[in-house]
This record gives C-alpha cells, sequence and structure tokens, in this order.
C-alpha cells in the first residue's frame, strides 16, 4: 500500500511540475506584457475605461505595437526615421556596442540573415574525450579564417539556464554534424540529458566523412 501511494503521488509530480512551471512561466510572460499598457496615458488605459482589469489585454497590445512598428519600417519614412535613430544610437559610446550586438542578433534570429542556431553539432569541449553540443551562430571573417582556417562559431548553453553559456570558434573538421532538431537539442540541453531525442538510423556523421 505505500508502494501504491508513493507511486502515485510521484506520477502526480510528474503531471503537476510541467503544467506548474509552464503556467507560471506563461502567467510571468503575460504579465510583463501587461505592464507595457502603462506606457498609455492613465485616462486612455484599458483597466480605467472599463473599470476593471482584463488579464492578458497586453498580449493584444504588445503583437499589435509590434505589428504597427513593422509596418511603419516598411514604409519609407519609417525606414528613413529608424535609420536616423541608429546613427543616432550609433554616436554614443558604449551603448553603441549594445545596440548594435543586439541588433546583430535579432536579424539573425528574425529575419534569417543568417543560419544562426539552425544546426546542431557535437564538439570534442571542453577537454579531449568529453564531447558537448552546441549551436553553430556563425561564419567568422577576416582575420580569424586567416588566422585559424576554416572554422565557424558555435554557442555552447549551459544546461538548465541556456539563457547562459559558451562561445568558441571551431575547426570544420572538428564538428560531428547530428540529426536532432535544434528544439531536441534545447531539450536534452535544458533537462541535463533527463530528456533525451528519439532515436534516429542516422544519429550522427563526422563532418568530411
Amino acid at each position: 500500500m505505500k508502494k501504491k501511494m508513493k507511486r502515485i503521488f510521484l506520477t502526480g509530480l510528474a503531471v503537476v511540475i510541467p503544467a506548474g512551471l509552464t503556467i507560471y512561466i506563461l502567467s510571468l510572460i503575460i504579465g510583463m506584457m501587461d505592464r507595457l499598457l502603462k506606457i498609455v496615458p492613465e485616462m486612455y488605459q484599458p483597466d480605467t475605461l472599463l473599470k476593471f482589469h482584463i488579464p492578458g489585454l497586453g498580449v493584444i497590445f504588445t503583437v499589435a505595437l509590434i505589428f504597427i512598428c513593422g509596418l511603419l519600417t516598411t514604409s519609407y519614412l519609417g525606414n528613413r526615421l529608424v535609420g536616423f535613430g541608429e546613427r543616432f544610437v550609433g554616436k554614443i559610446p558604449f551603448v553603441r556596442s549594445i545596440y548594435q550586438a543586439i541588433k546583430r542578433i535579432a536579424d539573425s534570429l528574425f529575419m534569417d540573415r543568417a543560419q544562426s542556431f539552425k544546426k546542431v553539432v557535437i564538439v570534442e569541449y571542453p577537454c579531449r574525450g568529453t564531447y558537448s553540443i552546441g549551436f553553430i551562430t556563425s561564419t567568422p571573417n577576416g582575420e580569424v579564417q586567416e588566422k585559424l582556417g576554416s572554422c565557424v562559431g558555435v554557442y555552447f548553453p549551459h544546461a538548465l539556464t541556456p539563457t547562459t553559456g559558451m562561445f568558441a570558434v571551431v575547426p570544420r573538421e572538428g564538428l560531428i554534424e547530428v540529426g536532432m532538431s535544434v528544439e531536441e537539442a534545447f531539450t536534452l540541453i535544458i533537462s541535463a540529458g533527463i530528456v533525451t531525442p528519439r532515436e534516429r538510423s542516422d544519429t550522427f556523421s563526422r563532418k568530411g566523412e
């Protein structure tokens, strides 16, 4: 009876923890978007007009704001204004470096201007005989290629906290390509190897072989 109760309790935990964490994370995101409504003058805020709070209005507001910004940016006048703003930011030390780095990341992820995070590889890292899963982020050019030869940039997310990690420049011959998707690889890393991707017949193949 004791073992049965323990099994039932652990089964409940396996169901409640993923659902609870997912709901918690979604609530944080929705709450953050709802707080964006504070940029609207108080007399025009939905809570003031409706006399009560409706959770999730911030999501609609955020999506609409992003769409309007995209619509304006694609116009001639909007494009000129964005260009003027970027030139202004480009003259501010330190802020310029932060903005340009974030803009390049955003362009790579959302504008499909690079192959960032679209290919999963295994690299012998951080020491000989030990392998880590990473994502190709870029192909260095200029002096890096001249000094190291053919190489690529690889990002290695940390387990449990994938928003932090390590970036390394790796020779192409040191890459082992794998067939798993980016989503499967992230799941494997975030779970610290507990959740493994489905089996594939072509699990991996060394680059160039």
